[in-house]
C-alpha cells in the first residue's frame, strides 16, 4: 500500500465527515470518526491499522496532557477529598452490582468480572472531548467530572491487572501491594520532576521556548512519561496526565498548551477512528437479554450516580443531575479489557461499548433540556 497517500487520504476523509458531522449535522465529529471506523471495519481494507492505532495513541496522551495542565498538585488534592465517595459508590454499583448481574444471567466469575469491567470506566477521551466542544471545561460541574474520571482511570488498571491475573491462572494479595506501589512511583516521579527538576531547568527552558522545536521537548515529556506509566503496567493516560501537572506548575504552561493544541488536533481523530475499527460485529445479537440489561443498567448507574455525587461535591440537583448524563459514553478502557475477552463474549463487548459510546454521546448532546425538563418537574414536585 502507498502509506503517503493511504494517509492523505484518510486525512481528507477525516475533513469531509468533521465538516459534515458539524456543519450540517451538528454532531460531535468524535461520533463521526467512531462511526466511520465501524463502517470501515466491515470492508477489510486496512487490514493492519497499526498506524492508525499508533496516531491515536498519541493523539490519546496529548489530550490528557493539555487536561492534566488545567491542574496543579495542590488543585487535584483538594479536587479528591470531594470525590472520594462518588468514586467509591462508582465502584459499587458499576463492578460490584454489574458483576452480580452477570452471575445472575450464568456467566462465570471472569467473565462477569470481564463485563463489569466494561460497564464501570466512563470513556474519559470522549467525555473530556464533548466537554470540550460545549465550551464546558471551565464550569463548576466540568471540576467534579474530570476529577471523578481520574480515578476512574487510577482503578481500571487495577481492574485489567487482575483480569489478566486471574486469566494467567490467579492472583495473589503481593501483586495489589505492587500495584499501590507502581502508582506511588509514578506520582512521585511527577513530583520531583515538576517541583525540582522543571524548577531548576526553568532559566535553560526559557532559552529554547520560542524555537520550533520546543514541541519535540513537549511532546518528549508527554510522550515518554506515558511510556514510563506503560511499562509499569498502567494507564498510558495517568503519565500523561501527570506529565501534564508536572509543566502546570511553570510559567511558561500557555507555551506549552500553544505548541501541544495542533498536535492534538491532527492525532485524536485517529484515536476514535482505530476505536470504530476495533469493534467486531455479528449478524446474531448474542446474549440480547444481558446486552440490554447491561446497557440500561450501566446508564442508569451513572446518572444516579452523578447526581448524588455531584451534590456531595457542592452542584445543584440539576447541575448533578446533568452531570450524571455527562458520564454515560463508554471508550477506550473498554475497548482494552473487550480485547481480553475472546468468541462470543468479544462480539457481545463490542456490540456493548458501541451502543454505550452512542447512547452516551447522544444524552451528553441532550443533557441540558433533560436538565431543563428535570429541573421543572422538581419544582412542581417540591
Amino acid at each position: 500500500m502507498n502509506l503517503p497517500l493511504g494517509i492523505g487520504i484518510i486525512l481528507f476523509v477525516l475533513f469531509v465527515v468533521a465538516f459534515v458531522g458539524i456543519k450540517l449535522l451538528r454532531i460531535p465529529d468524535i461520533v463521526i470518526f467512531i462511526l466511520l471506523g465501524a463502517a470501515l471495519s466491515f470492508t477489510d481494507y486496512f487490514g493492519d491499522t497499526d498506524v492508525f492505532k499508533v496516531a491515536g495513541e498519541i493523539g490519546l496522551i496529548v489530550l490528557f496532557f493539555l487536561l492534566g495542565m488545567k491542574f496543579t498538585f495542590r488543585e487535584l488534592g483538594k479536587k479528591g477529598k470531594k470525590v472520594w465517595k462518588a468514586s467509591v459508590l462508582d465502584v459499587v454499583l458499576g463492578i460490584g452490582v454489574t458483576f452480580a448481574i452477570c452471575q445472575f444471567f450464568g456467566h462465570d466469575i471472569y467473565t462477569s468480572l470481564l463485563i463489569a469491567g466494561l460497564v464501570y470506566a466512563t470513556s474519559s477521551s470522549i467525555t473530556v472531548k464533548l466537554l470540550e466542544h460545549k465550551n464546558k471545561l471551565d464550569k463548576k460541574e466540568s471540576g467534579f467530572i474530570l476529577s471523578f474520571l481520574i480515578f476512574e482511570d487510577l482503578i481500571t488498571p487495577i481492574l485489567i491487572t487482575v483480569l489478566i491475573a486471574l486469566e494467567a491462572g490467579g492472583l495473589s494479595g503481593m501483586d495489589f501491594v505492587l500495584i499501590v506501589l507502581k502508582i506511588a512511583l509514578l506520582v512521585a516521579g511527577a513530583l520531583f520532576i515538576g517541583k525540582v527538576v522543571f524548577k531548576k531547568a526553568h532559566d535553560l527552558i526559557q532559552r529554547f521556548i520560542d524555537e520550533d522545536y520546543f514541541v519535540l521537548f513537549v511532546l518528549g515529556v508527554a510522550i515518554t512519561y506515558g511510556g514510563f506509566a506503560l511499562y509499569l503496567d498502567l494507564s498510558e493516560v495517568i503519565g500523561a496526565f501527570l506529565a501534564g501537572i508536572m509543566l502546570a506548575e511553570t510559567s511558561f504552561r500557555d507555551k506549552v498548551q500553544e505548541v501541544a493544541m495542533p498536535v492534538r488536533n491532527l492525532f485524536l481523530p485517529f484515536f476514535f477512528l482505530n476505536f470504530g475499527l476495533t469493534l467486531e460485529f455479528t449478524n446474531e445479537v448474542p446474549a440480547i437479554g444481558l446486552l440490554i440489561t447491561i446497557v440500561v443498567w450501566s446508564i442508569f448507574s451513572k446518572i444516579l450516580i452523578g447526581y448524588l455525587g455531584g451534590q456531595w461535591y457542592g452542584l445543584d440537583k440539576r447541575e448533578s443531575f446533568e452531570t450524571g448524563l455527562a458520564l454515560t459514553p463508554r471508550g477506550e478502557f473498554s475497548v482494552i479489557i473487550a480485547g481480553l475477552a475472546t468468541g462470543v463474549i468479544q462480539i457481545f463487548s463490542g456490540m456493548y461499548i458501541l451502543i454505550a459510546a452512542l447512547i452516551g454521546m447522544l444524552l451528553f448532546q441532550m443533557a441540558p433540556k433533560i436538565g431543563q425538563l428535570f429541573s421543572k418537574r422538581e419544582k412542581k414536585t417540591g
